[in-house]
């Protein structure tokens, strides 16, 4: 299955919100015909009311190629009923955060689910989502999945559901600490005696800079800190630092937010 044949049988988006909408842009950008989306979204942007030929809250098409749901978990039982009606044909993607694959086959019947786990970097083509499908799913239904997903960045396929949890602890949650991470370094310029726009400005830079670097540089993660750091220099003697405290940290961190993850699906 491709973009031709997901033009043709049509694709509908339960939800577009920030994520949704991410992902729509997406789509239109790389050449999906406006025609062939259905929207339905209580609460619709002016920028998605502005699209021209997307139908917005009208009926859904006779059996598309994919559905995909994108509200609020809190939103779910209301949402998946006006899905139900369009059939086995039709691939379900959900991008639903702590909705399990079973609470969709119970809604839905026996029909091809596909869960993942996109995170918030999607809003600028930077992200990077985790999958997994129900039996139902083919191969050619994943590949399709993953090539709508891979439109707002990157996609890895996981092995069993329960590693959501574990991504969802990664990389759902992951922004938020990176986030984190500049306000406490703005926070420690300022300390030294930086205004505080100036060490906000160099803390951003500066976490966006070596994102990106680590982005584009086919080194690993470790050799790229290797060739920042001159021995018995300045980037060592802050390294000696964090690298006795961040470590244990960071695992405590991904540990706390997997935990909830699972709590949440429970």
């Amino acid at each position: 299955m491709d973009m031709k044949e997901i033009a043709a049988r049509g694709l509908v988006l339960l939800g577009c919100g920030k994520m949704g909408g991410a992902m729509l842009a997406g789509w239109l950008a790389e050449g999906l015909s406006p025609e062939a989306v259905t929207v339905l979204d209580p609460a619709p942007s002016d920028w998605l009311k502005s699209l021209k030929g997307v139908k917005l809250n009208t009926d859904l098409p006779e059996s598309p190629a994919v559905a995909i749901i994108a509200v609020k978990p809190q939103m779910m039982g209301d949402a998946l009923p006006a899905l139900k009606a369009l059939g086995g044909e039709t691939v379900f993607v959900s991008i639903a955060a702590g909705t399990p694959i079973a609470a969709f086959e119970a809604a839905l019947g026996d029909v091809p689910v596909v869960r993942a786990m996109p995170n918030t970097p999607a809003a600028v083509g930077r992200g990077i989502s985790a999958v997994i499908g129900n039996a139902a799913v083919s191969a050619e239904q994943l590949d399709m999945a993953c090539d709508l997903l891979s439109a707002v960045g990157e996609v890895v396929r996981l092995e069993n559901e329960d590693q959501i949890d574990a991504v969802t602890g990664v990389s759902g949650s992951g922004p938020a600490y990176v986030f984190h991470m500049i306000e406490a370094l703005a926070s420690a310029g300022e300390a030294q005696g930086l205004a505080p726009e100036m060490a906000m400005k160099l803390a951003r830079a500066t976490v966006c800079g070596a994102g990106e670097l680590a982005y584009q540089d086919a080194a690993s993660a470790e050799q790229l800190r290797v060739n920042v750091t001159s021995p018995n220099g300045t980037t060592q003697a802050g390294l000696e630092v964090l690298m006795g405290e961040l470590p244990d940290l960071m695992q405590r961190t991904v540990e706390a937010a997997t935990k909830r993850a699972k709590e949440l699906r429970s």
